[in-house]
């Protein structure tokens, strides 16, 4: 698939999420009542999504599983999202137990699935050239996949195209090693952590003091900050926005559509302040509903 002129394209994770709202703790042991709904999900094709319903062309690549993927991809589609995903003989596309707590709260349960399977050939350079920009989610870094996405990111650095890059999950992260993630994402032009995963790669005390550090290995650090907004560094100064007020929902997702907010804020010219307020609102939107694509 070779797509003429778009603007993004996303590298991550597809799967479904079956996400578990109990309205309250869960009863170890024994029943818990609960509302369970089966949605698309990934943080990958969340941002591909995010990035299509912010007005820009996208394609989504990865990999699904032979079992039918069509529950996992039907919102991509329906967004008008371009699909460059290669069917996994054998494998089960992606799944995730998401765990949403009475607070909005929420805890996943992984299973990656088809998605270990990426190599460097799912990306071509003519895949690359016909876009202007590259996100990379960082599970796409975690397990497997990891040699076949370095060798993306310096492709796509090497065709031209600005990247984008979000560290996924403190999990993964730490297990991944924060000093060996500083140096194979360095010069990224925007890192997007959350507050937690900035901490955990610069064992900073503070985000903003974690946002001036990793703002000297890559372009621009946009860090969320949950209820407390977002903060944007760049070339050693720190401005920050505050979080748009809503009645939480869900929070699955919420990061997934601050990135897609912010890297439409980055394409379409806007300051770092533009690119929080526009992922700040994004998240808000986010939050309200159920479901990390919502």
């Amino acid at each position: 698939m070779s797509p003429a002129g778009c603007d993004v394209l996303v590298l991550g994770d597809v799967v479904l999420d079956v996400v578990v709202h109990t309205g309250g703790r869960v009863l170890r042991g024994t029943d818990t009542d609960a509302e369970i709904a089966l949605l698309p999900g990934g943080a990958g094709a969340n941002v591909a999504a995010g990035l299509a319903r912010e007005g820009l062309s996208v394609t989504m690549v990865g990999c699904v599983g032979d079992d039918g993927a069509e529950t996992a991809t039907r919102a991509l589609r329906a967004q008008g999202v371009k699909l460059a995903l290669r069917t996994v003989p054998g494998a089960a596309t992606g799944t995730v137990v998401v765990l949403v707590e009475a607070d909005g709260d929420r805890s996943m349960a992984c299973d990656r699935g088809a998605n270990l399977a990426l190599h460097a050939d799912d990306v071509p350079d003519e895949l690359l050239l016909a876009h202007r920009h590259l996100h990379v989610s960082g599970y796409a870094l975690f397990g497997p996949p990891r040699d076949a996405t370095l060798d993306v990111l310096a492709r796509a650095r090497a065709l031209g195209l600005t990247v984008s890059l979000d560290p996924a999950s403190v999990a993964p992260l730490r297990a991944y090693g924060p000093t060996q993630f500083r140096t194979d994402t360095a010069g990224v032009d925007l890192l997007l952590p959350n507050a937690e995963e900035a901490l955990a790669l610069t064992g900073e005390p503070t985000p903003a003091r974690a946002a001036t550090a990793l703002a000297r290995e890559h372009t621009a650090v946009a860090v969320t900050c949950g209820a407390d907004g977002a903060l944007w560094a760049r070339g050693g100064q720190v401005t920050s926005r505050s979080a748009h007020g809503v009645v939480v929902v869900d929070t699955v997702g919420a990061g997934d559509a601050f990135t897609a907010g912010a890297v439409a804020g980055l394409l379409a010219g806007s300051d770092g302040p533009g690119c929080l307020e526009r992922g700040l609102a994004a998240a808000a939107r986010c939050v309200g509903g159920v479901g990390a694509q919502a």
